[in-house]
């Protein structure tokens, strides 16, 4: 009996040890767009999120490392700043390849090295090596059709188009998320762009053959036209993405071993395909605070998918957003009805300023955070890998999360800081440098911002402190040429990375 009784506290402590991990990453999500963020300002209702909130530590200084898609997610995935890579302006492109290295460590590969069975359902927006040839580019691009058009096509579809899509979407899709950690996935990749299927594991569910109808490329629906699958619905991708993660919580639950799901929702992001019963819930007249309320309510089946499983006080939960709202889904007009997605931050989606890349952050921990608890401390996104590692009692290689310091000091209760300084850009490259509450922007005339004393960044003090400036400036400079912002040896960055401010080329001598 005692032999048995050390074994099951034996296991206990093992479980308790390596708990469930669910990263949800919500996309555009604004900082105020979370009503536990923003409570004086935000008029969308978000039970769910705030239930969460209430049931584990709410970050106000937690961010994103860009003010868009791409960047943000290398960095959660790798602990590592996309900027050290070749994407440091904008986003991975259309049928673009591979950003994560086949040899980068990931939040998957150190969890599947521990044990655990992993998946991604989602949009995944890294890349992958499609099975295109140069010869057969030319039949997956130069459609007429984009967003905020409706017109007719400029190129008409060939029998020569459906037999080049049928010979590459019958084939797998090397490099995507099966190849960089994730034992599962599921998901449309871009919901906006084409391919317009779902994708599992690493095969299209489907033959994409027609072109998405132009009906759908306007009103915030999807960018671009391409290849998609008869009848493609557009609001039909949420729903199915939770369908599946609550399968995945509930058999993985049933086999007793410890699983990581990674849940990058596809909203409230373009598309703005709000499902009927959510149309006008948020009585904003705007197609995308109504899905915000959507995404809560996915929120919300899946952390009663954990309950139900009975999972909850064994489970890891972050949910967060790739970065802040973007302006051009009616945030005027939402904010003249009183609603502010970026609550008292300046600007949103793709600026180096706080709406771009400063987000909901939240994690819940049965047993180890404390319920309602608020850390103002600064924290990134890349610090989930290094907060895994020390979960699992491991160590990072000198070659892995080179930017990532883990939270678990905060998660404890800790009140300090765990990193000295963070590094966010804009989507365009742009980038800003944090100390404390000092943050220098690298713009073409410098800025410096105290957001201690002026969170809405509404007054430049670079000219009253230019010797802090310069220091900012080498402190930058010194992390750049590291190859990392954590101890270790020094590391290589993939690329030359862009100096900010850009230099300029002298102005050409007028002719006399």
């Amino acid at each position: 009996m005692k032999r048995l009784l050390l074994f099951l506290t034996l296991s206990s402590s093992l479980f308790a040890a390596q708990p469930n991990i669910v990263i949800i990453l919500a996309d555009d999500l604004g900082y105020g767009d979370m009503h536990a963020n923003n409570p004086e300002r935000s008029k969308i209702p978000t039970p769910n999120m705030d239930r969460l909130a209430a049931e584990g530590m709410r970050f106000t200084d937690g961010h994103s490392s860009s003010g868009c898609c791409s960047p943000s997610r290398y960095t959660l995935l790798t602990g590592r700043y996309h900027w050290r890579t070749t994407l440091q302006a904008g986003i991975v492109g259309e049928w673009g390849k591979p950003l994560i290295a086949p040899d980068r460590l990931t939040i998957g590969k150190l969890t599947q090295q521990h044990g655990y069975h992993t998946a991604c359902i989602g949009k995944w927006h890294l890349g992958s090596d499609w099975p295109i040839t140069p010869e057969q580019k030319k039949h997956f691009s130069g459609f007429g059709g984009k967003a905020g058009g409706g017109g007719e096509v400029s190129t008409a579809i060939t029998d020569a188009h459906r037999e080049t899509w049928k010979a590459v979407f019958s084939q797998r899709i090397p490099g995507g998320p099966k190849e960089r950690g994730f034992n599962e996935y599921f998901g449309t990749d871009v919901p906006n762009w084409p391919p317009y299927c779902f994708i599992d594991g690493d095969r299209t569910v489907g033959i994409p053959s027609e072109l998405l109808p132009t009906s759908k490329l306007v009103k915030n629906q999807a960018s671009k036209q391409g290849p998609a699958l008869p009848g493609w619905q557009l609001e039909g991708i949420l729903p199915a993405l939770a369908d599946r993660a609550e399968k995945f919580i509930k058999v993985q639950s049933e086999a007793k071993k410890p699983f990581l799901l990674y849940l990058p929702l596809t909203s409230p992001h373009t598309p703005l395909a709000v499902n009927p019963e959510w149309k006008g819930k948020s009585g904003l007249n705007n197609d995308f605070a109504d899905l915000v309320m959507e995404t809560d309510h996915v929120l919300g089946r899946v952390l009663d998918a954990l309950k139900a499983s009975g999972v909850e006080n064994e489970t890891f939960v972050l949910f967060t957003s790739d970065n802040g709202c973007a302006s051009y889904i009616g945030v005027k007009e939402m904010e003249k009805q009183g609603h502010y997605p970026s609550g008292p931050l300046r600007d949103y989606k793709t600026s180096v300023y706080e709406g771009g890349h400063r987000v909901p952050f939240v994690v819940k921990w049965p047993g180890v955070v404390k319920a309602g608890s608020v850390c103002k401390q600064l924290v990134l996104q890349a610090d989930t890998l290094a907060t895994l590692a020390e979960i699992l009692g491991t160590t990072l290689p000198e070659t892995a999360g080179e930017d990532s310091f883990s939270l678990m000091p905060l998660l404890k209760g800790e009140d300090r800081p765990i990193r000295t300084n963070a590094v966010n850009t804009a989507c365009g490259g742009t980038p800003s440098y944090r100390e404390s509450a000092w943050k220098y922007v690298a713009a073409a005339k410098p800025e410096l911002y105290n957001l201690d004393e002026d969170l809405a960044e509404s007054m430049n003090v670079a000219p009253l402190h230019p010797d802090r400036v310069k220091a900012m400036q080498a402190a930058f400079e010194k992390l750049i040429r590291a190859g990392r912002s954590t101890p270790g040896a020094p590391q290589k960055n993939d690329i030359k990375v862009v100096r900010y401010p850009k230099a300029t080329a002298p102005a050409k001598a007028k002719k006399k």
